[in-house]
């Protein structure tokens, strides 16, 4: 069974591509970007482990920078989806990017160590996104200037939930860095891992 699943998982379920190439607000990706582009490929090993043993068919959106009124409108947008059970959304993003590499070393002492200063930034913008705010996680980003990488896609996901009829709970399950930074020269890229399940 395992291996024909790969080939199942991979075909794209056409209706509702068509559909959204409806709206005009959808585009298709260049082979040149999607030659450069690897979100993709972070994702299926996720989802073939998920969804082992079914047959799925996937609905591949790439989210680039979006301006703010992009991100709730492409949300309003897709929200009818969540409503329907028969859909799973898998959003990718690191959290952050630290250290002079990435043009980003902010460190707050009250915390101790870097690591623990980079840790503390971080759960910040988790525990705003467990409340599933967009305007809060807005205002987060623009206080902290933290270096998430998936920020506009998160906030198309929660404009998501916020214009869906199905009550969703987002809770963190993992948290973790590269390395440990104890010096303003160390670096590390944050990881964190969630689950947004319907509230019963």
């Amino acid at each position: 069974m395992d291996t024909h699943f790969s080939f199942t998982f991979c075909l794209v379920f056409v209706p509702v591509i068509e559909e959204l190439k409806g709206t005009g607000k959808f585009e298709w990706m260049d082979l040149h970007v999607d030659e450069a582009e690897h979100s993709m490929e972070m994702h299926l090993p996720y989802l073939v482990k998920v969804f082992q043993g079914y047959s799925v068919k996937i609905v591949p959106i790439l989210v680039g920078a979006l301006s703010a009124e992009n991100e709730a409108m492409y949300g309003q947008l897709l929200a009818k989806y969540v409503d329907d059970p028969a859909n799973f959304f898998s959003v990718s993003s690191d959290f952050c990017h630290w250290g002079s590499r990435f043009n980003y070393i902010r460190y707050d002492k009250k915390h101790g160590a870097v690591h623990k200063s980079i840790e503390a930034l971080d759960k910040m913008g988790m525990d705003i996104i467990e409340t599933g705010g967009p305007d809060a996680f807005k205002q987060y980003l623009l206080e902290t200037d933290n270096t998430i990488c998936g920020r506009h896609p998160i906030s198309v996901f929660l404009h998501m939930l916020k214009h869906s009829s199905t009550r969703m709970k987002i809770r963190f399950l993992r948290y973790e860095q590269s390395s440990q930074c104890k010096s303003m020269r160390d670096s590390s890229v944050s990881y964190a891992s969630a689950i947004a399940k319907v509230e019963g």
